[in-house]
């Protein structure tokens, strides 16, 4: 499977963090001054600093997601978990917006690398949830489940990109 996604690089030791206000209420975006090494429904504990670069473009495409002017992140996101979350996580970024896929197709997708239940736990690891969509899958009944965000702000992330609004859940 060839998948395109924005880069991934290591991840070094200090970190910044940025609150993102937006839709949702405040959202935290961490990055070690490179790379975004987080995003957290909930505050980091770490005082906001001088922002870098890399924080700024975070924010701007955050924004222009949220004002449905971006459909797909193009932000350096740090490399952290198991060879399998890794694959998860890549394999999220190529689930469209405005689509949603579920834990088993998803898990198929991937060649039988992984299982449906290692994809769930990759989603509920997810370090970067809106940024890598982990909202976009679904239950194999097309049902929400779990989200580290909650599932009012899945609902509402699949509300926003139309996915809900849809008679029937695109799934595959």
């Amino acid at each position: 499977m060839s998948i395109s996604s924005p880069p991934l690089v290591s991840v070094s030791a200090a970190l910044h963090t940025a609150r993102v206000d937006s839709p949702l209420g405040p959202l935290w975006v961490q990055c070690d001054g490179a790379v975004i090494t987080g995003l957290s429904f909930q505050p980091s504990g770490a005082p906001e600093t001088a922002v870098p670069a890399v924080l700024d473009e975070a924010r701007r495409q955050l924004d222009a997601y949220f004002a449905r002017r971006l459909h797909r992140f193009q932000l350096p996101l740090a490399r952290s978990g198991s060879r399998s979350q890794l694959l998860v996580r890549e394999a999220l970024e190529q689930v469209p917006y405005g689509t949603a896929t579920t834990y088993q197709a998803l898990a198929d997708r991937l060649g039988g690398t992984v299982v449906a239940r290692a994809v769930g736990n990759a989603c509920a690891r997810n370090p970067l949830p809106i940024i890598v969509p982990c909202h976009r899958v679904l239950s194999s009944r097309g049902e929400l489940t779990g989200y580290i965000g909650g599932l009012a702000a899945k609902q509402w992330l699949l509300e926003h990109e139309g996915v809900l609004a849809k008679a029937l859940f695109e799934v595959g």
